[in-house]
This record gives C-alpha cells, sequence and structure tokens, in this order.
C-alpha cells in the first residue's frame, strides 16, 4: 500500500492522483532542474509563512498563530538547505528567477478585494493548504518510485510527512478565524478542491513539483 493510500481520504482529500509514471519521468528526466523546482519552492513556503505573521485576523490572532507561522517557516527553511545541499553536490546551483503557474493559479483564486478580510484569509490559509497538500503527495510518489537514486528517494519520504503536518496547521487555522462558520469553510475547502484538480490538469509538462500529468 502507498503512503498516500495509508493516510486515507479524510487525511489525504486531494480530487486527482498523481500517477506512477509522473514519478517515473521526473526520476528518469533533468534532476537539476527538479531540485532547483523543489528549492524555489521551499524558499517560497518559508517567505510565505513569514508574510502570514502580519494577516492575523482582528481583533486578535488565534492561540499560538505566529509560534505556528514561525515552526512551519522554520522547517521550509531547513528543507530548502536540504535541497540546496543536494542541488549543489551534483553540479546544479539555485536560480535567480523562478516561475510556478500552480501556484500562481491558486492565488487568483482568492476572492477579488477580499485580500485584508478575514474571507481573504480564508481563502489564503486555503490556498497555502492546498500548495503543502499537493506537495505531500507529490513528495510521497517520488520517494516510493524514485528507483535506483537512492539520495532523492530518502530526501522526498523524510519530507511528505512534514509537508501533511504544514497542510493541517494552515488548514485548521481557517476554523480560527473570527466571523466566519465552519459550514462556510467546509463548503469553501470544498469549492478550492476541486478548482485545484482543476488547475492541476491544466499544467504543462516540465521538471517540477507541480508540473502537469
Amino acid at each position: 500500500m502507498s503512503l498516500v493510500s495509508q493516510m486515507g481520504e479524510e487525511e489525504m482529500p486531494l480530487r486527482s492522483e498523481t500517477p506512477i509514471d509522473w514519478a517515473e519521468r521526473m526520476m528518469s528526466g533533468d534532476k537539476l532542474a527538479l531540485l532547483n523546482d523543489h528549492a524555489h519552492l521551499e524558499k517560497k513556503a518559508g517567505l510565505n509563512a513569514m508574510e502570514m505573521l502580519n494577516r492575523w485576523p482582528e481583533p486578535e490572532p488565534p492561540e499560538a498563530w505566529v509560534q505556528l507561522m514561525c515552526g512551519v517557516a522554520k522547517d521550509e527553511v531547513e528543507h530548502l538547505a536540504i535541497v540546496c545541499r543536494i542541488l549543489h553536490k551534483r553540479g546544479g546551483a539555485l536560480s535567480k528567477s523562478h516561475r510556478n503557474p500552480y501556484a500562481k493559479g491558486l492565488r487568483e483564486l482568492i476572492r477579488k478585494g477580499a485580500e485584508t478580510s478575514q474571507t481573504g484569509l480564508v481563502d489564503r490559509l486555503m490556498v497555502s493548504a492546498l500548495i503543502e497538500l499537493r506537495s505531500c503527495e507529490r513528495f510521497a510518489v517520488l520517494g516510493e518510485h524514485a528507483g535506483d537514486d537512492k539520495e532523492l528517494g530518502k530526501l522526498y519520504r523524510g519530507l511528505w510527512a512534514s509537508e501533511h503536518g504544514h497542510y493541517k496547521t494552515f488548514l485548521n487555522m481557517c476554523y480560527k478565524v473570527p466571523g466566519i462558520s465552519k459550514r462556510e469553510v467546509d463548503e469553501r475547502w470544498d469549492w478550492f478542491l476541486d478548482q485545484e484538480a482543476a488547475l492541476l490538469g491544466k499544467q504543462g509538462r516540465y521538471a517540477g513539483m507541480h508540473s502537469g500529468l
């Protein structure tokens, strides 16, 4: 049974599943490009968590908001260092620029004009949760199908559980935003899950964590 299957639908509620041949294509392709993309994702995830520190809901932040966001940022920076070390050891280097149309597409789903409101905060948290959740799933698939590349297999198997913890952190915070009911959060999350699957299905093929199938 795969790592994702062991978690069950409740813990891994994605509406689409990454097939084995995606991982096999990544592992037989440009691994330096894959590692560079991965490093940028860890960098952006750390920056996102730090930026979220200043977006707590009024009149006061939920309990442990700052501690949780700092914890996520710390994890992401540690992951960035690990990935960069492997990238450099293999003769690669972190590029200065990076594009992620998948993440960009998710951010465009945040309700317009609501960026500083409670509903906008919920959307921001959900986008963060989705990116972590999909990354968790991709790491699990790559870790299980890394072939002879034991180093990358170990890397991805070691990271997938951490990403799942980050996903839960962001999603759980949605239920603590004042003025937003549990029903509203549940309905919005259900909508976001559908949108994420549709968006991923439109992604092109490239050496990257959020590339198309």
